[in-house]
């Protein structure tokens, strides 16, 4: 099984890199899906059957599944077989109405994540419920945000979430939230509250954990008070696609008009626009302010 790993991650990197015009870029992501995999493997094979925790989406899922099958007739179903089950039908919403590499490398997520949990040796670090909550959720956080970072997701439950939100306008994590709610209950049921219970911890600090490192999502409002407008406003432009609005504005201290330059950006760009713009215009003054909520028109970049 390791071999056809090997053999489909290279006859899919050299589709991809064919297709692209950056072999350094698709040769990056590549990497960062298999290393996110394998994190996600490693990590359900410590800390959450260590704990018996169940993950949000399909993989969580698949475990119970897993579990159940055991439990009830003492057969053991390749986690592998159940992950990729579940995902067939995501896979056709992300390849047909998500973007093509998009749903490829979130494939190769899936499969490395899945042959890998059923060929690396379970190790128990620790026996304390609560330790293997809070771990694991960080060492989950961190696999998922890689794959974020490679431009493709987890895969499951993602697709259909994106799916839903670009055709309806309105988000769809609610509904995933209240999936795994009836996946944490039903593993109540079967295996234990105890393990639903600490379940809600690992998925609460997975979450926070992906708030911190993956700032796609969120916005930033830049207000900028400089001479060299135009300049300025062609870096946003240019960096984020994104438009600015410029206010002309008088300091009251030395009474001398300037510039202002009002604009929103992704939070995962606003770093290095901000560097850019202190390039141009050293003496420029930026306010920095955490967007809650954006209403009307904002430019997302697709899904390749």
């Amino acid at each position: 099984m390791l071999i056809i790993l090997w053999k489909l991650s290279i006859f899919v990197l050299i589709f991809t890199v064919m297709e692209s015009k950056s072999v350094f870029l698709e040769i990056k992501r590549f990497f960062l899906v298999v290393l996110g995999g394998l994190l996600m493997a490693v990590n359900i094979n410590t800390f959450v059957n260590s704990a018996n925790l169940f993950p949000g989406g399909f993989t969580g899922l698949s475990l119970l599944i897993q579990k159940t099958v055991f439990n009830s007739f003492n057969i053991t179903i390749p986690f592998s077989v159940l992950l990729y089950s579940l995902n067939i039908i995501p896979f056709f919403i992300g390849f047909k109405f998500i973007g093509k590499k998009f749903t490829i490398y979130s494939v190769i997520m899936i499969f490395a994540s899945g042959l890998l949990t059923d060929f690396v040796p379970e190790i128990q670090l620790t026996e304390d419920m609560l330790l293997c909550a809070v771990f694991g959720g960080i060492v989950n956080s961190v696999a998922i945000s890689l794959c974020l970072f490679a431009g493709s997701s987890s895969g499951g439950t993602d697709f259909i979430a994106i799916f839903i939100s670009e055709k309806t306008g309105k988000s769809a994590w609610n509904w995933i939230l209240a999936f795994n709610t009836c996946v944490l209950i039903a593993a109540g049921i079967i295996v234990g509250w105890d393990a639903a219970l600490y379940s809600i911890i690992f998925q609460y600090v997975s979450t926070q954990g992906l708030n911190f490192l993956y700032k796609k999502y969120a916005k930033t409002t830049l207000i900028i008070i400089t001479d060299r407008d135009q300049e300025i406003y062609q870096i946003i432009k240019n960096k984020t696609n994104h438009d600015a609005t410029v206010f002309q504005g008088k300091g009251c201290y030395a009474g001398t008009e300037h510039k202002m330059l009002y604009t929103v950006v992704s939070s995962q760009e606003s770093g290095a626009l901000e560097k850019a713009i202190r390039n141009v215009d050293p003496s420029a003054f930026i306010n920095v302010i955490q967007s809650k909520e954006i209403i009307g028109r904002f430019y997302k970049r697709a899904n390749d």
